[in-house]
């Protein structure tokens, strides 16, 4: 009996072992490391992280805590409004670690949007096209006028570069994750606009969507220099930029919007780059 006893005691726990382990092994969380500006720290929004420094406006609600939700990751979220490039090696504020230092050797996904702060390019664009709008009552197009190519210039020769540097920098210190870099989901549509919701004079909308378009195709080579995994917004933002009714757009404009911190996705808007950055990465 005694023998019959310890060798059902062994078949069952063999048994237990077999059925244990795969769920036990299932449950160990992916680490998940999110980098990147206000478009990843859903900049604005509520409510705010708690665990944030306070310069960084990150939320809750930016798309990766809406990933690590998905995932059941264990997210270390470094995201940061205003950060630029330089800010993954360098201290972007006082006290603010780089960037790059949150990411180990064993770390699993990356995910970040960057490069729309580098050189001011794309933010001073906004601004300098939005009183260049004003000073016309929306009508011609000032900012075109003035500008030229000179911005696309400064993404293609700069830019362009930079993120290059960024992504092998990231590669270096996580050889092992999947890296995956999001394009910025369209800000206004593709001509028209909607003076003065958004104080884009008519004929500089096409003239900034290009400007826009060129910013994300130096995030795609950017990625395919790279190695990384780009996620393509251009077709599934399209109809929702800011000019579109609240509970369609993604980014809000500069007036009547609900964030504060204009031109910056709401809730919706990170929801839906969580979504397609899984769809992309099949995951979840």
């Amino acid at each position: 009996m005694r023998r019959l006893a310890a060798v059902l005691l062994t078949f069952v726990s063999a048994v237990a072992l077999v059925l244990v382990s795969p769920a036990g092994a299932a449950t160990t969380p992916l680490r998940y490391v999110a980098l990147g500006d206000s478009y990843s720290a859903a900049s604005g929004n509520v409510p705010p992280d708690p665990t944030a420094p306070p310069e960084c406006l990150r939320s809750t609600v930016n798309y990766p805590h809406v990933i690590a939700s998905a995932l059941h990751a264990s997210l270390t979220d470094v995201t940061c409004g205003a950060a630029e490039t330089s800010d993954y090696a360098t201290s972007q504020y006082p006290g603010v670690a780089p960037q790059l230092d949150a990411l180990q050797k064993n770390t699993q996904l990356v995910t970040m949007t960057i490069g729309g702060n580098d050189s001011g390019v794309f933010i001073d664009s906004i601004v300098e096209c939005g009183a260049a709008g004003l000073s016309t009552l929306g009508q011609g197009s000032p900012c075109k006028d003035k500008y030229g190519s000179s911005f696309e210039n400064t993404i293609k020769n700069t830019t362009y570069p930079s993120l290059v540097k960024a992504l092998r920098a990231v590669k270096a210190k996580s050889p092992k994750a999947r890296i995956a870099i999001l394009g910025y989901p369209w800000i206004l549509p593709a001509t028209g606009g909607c003076y003065p919701q958004m104080p884009v004079a008519t004929g500089d909308v096409p003239y900034l969507r290009h400007e826009q378009a060129t910013l994300n195709d130096a995030v795609r080579r950017a990625a395919a220099a790279t190695g990384a995994t780009y996620v393509d917004f251009s077709a599934v933002s399209n109809g929702h930029d800011a000019c579109k009714a609240p509970g369609v757009r993604w980014i809000e404009p500069v007036l009547t919007g609900t964030n504060p911190v204009i031109v910056h996705p709401n809730p919706l808007g990170e929801s839906k780059m969580a979504a397609q950055t899984l769809k992309v990465l099949r995951l979840g």
